[in-house]
């Protein structure tokens, strides 16, 4: 009881107005990131009835896996065979990643170290290009895409290696954005002296400044990955075969399904997040770090 008086007594010294408010502040912040995550969660545990009854059904009675079973298990009813589709997602994702980062690295060290014409002007373009919305740019870059395909004789549609091509064209603008910015705050005078000392361009680019660029590379390999992975409305455009969608049409599929499966479409939606929240939580003290330095106009 003493030590519980002596809590309190505590709890109410260091509780003042404005802690309070911030923890509050702080509490419903939380819950409104949190609770959707857990809402999601839970209802691929769930019955048709407990996510369709009037009566919100917070706790499912049971951790019932049909939902997951319907994804993955192809002996269960209406096998949805989500494995491919993830791996469909991986093959988009990953190599959108891999490209941006390097084309972006090139292109954003010419930028924050070269002195050439019209620097500023380009930098400021291609920042104006992000600018523009995505939808409007489907239409050109699907008869661009087709014109060529034309000359040089490969498939647009069903192409996982086009959609690539798409995705790098909606998120290189950002990446030399944030790059640029980065390699200006590290300091000219590491590389020169590694040019004094004989390296090459190159050398000097691949033993200092890309070890230094570390938390902006994540930064920018983390965000390409995840507008590919969760892309849906260019996805939907240069995809038609059912075996080649990645997953977002595939959960759409599902739910537009005749026969409503409201928890087989949460279960593929819990799949389809754990990845990016588990590379989240694996490289934010990089993230943090290139997010800021690369916010900031050097």
């Amino acid at each position: 009881m003493d030590k519980q008086m002596n809590f309190i007594d505590r709890m109410g010294r260091w509780l003042n107005w404005q802690r309070f408010f911030f923890l509050l502040v702080l509490l419903v912040f939380l819950t409104t990131i949190l609770f959707p995550f857990y809402w999601m969660v839970s209802s691929s545990f769930k019955t048709g009835s407990e996510i369709a009854g009037r009566t919100p059904t917070y706790i499912p009675s049971a951790l019932r896996l049909d939902a997951y079973r319907e994804l993955f298990d192809s002996e269960w009813d209406h096998f949805q065979n989500f494995g491919a589709n993830i791996v469909n997602s991986a093959k988009v994702a990953i190599p959108t990643a891999l490209i941006a980062v390097i084309l972006s690295t090139l292109g954003a060290y010419a930028i924050a170290r070269l002195k050439f014409r019209g620097k500023d002007l380009l930098l400021n373009g291609i920042l104006l290009v992000y600018l523009i919305p995505g939808v409007l740019l489907i239409i050109p870059l699907f008869a661009m895409l087709a014109q060529l395909a034309r000359r040089i004789g490969f498939d647009v549609q069903d192409n996982l290696s086009v959609l690539v091509l798409t995705y790098l064209a909606q998120t290189l603008p950002v990446a030399l954005y944030m790059l640029a910015n980065y390699f200006r705050t590290i300091p000219a005078e590491i590389e020169q002296a590694g040019l004094i000392d004989g390296c090459s361009r190159i050398g000097v680019i691949w033993r200092i400044t890309l070890p230094l660029a570390v938390p902006a590379l994540v930064s920018v390999g983390m965000y390409t990955f995840m507008i590919a992975w969760n892309e849906f409305l260019y996805a939907l455009v240069f995809l038609n075969n059912r075996d080649m969608f990645t997953m977002p049409i595939k959960i759409n599929t599902i739910f537009s399904d005749p026969s409503p499966r409201p928890h087989v479409v949460m279960a593929a939606s819990t799949v389809m997040t754990i990845p990016v929240i588990v590379l989240f939580l694996g490289m934010e003290r990089f993230l943090a770090e290139g997010l800021s330095a690369g916010g900031v106009k050097g």
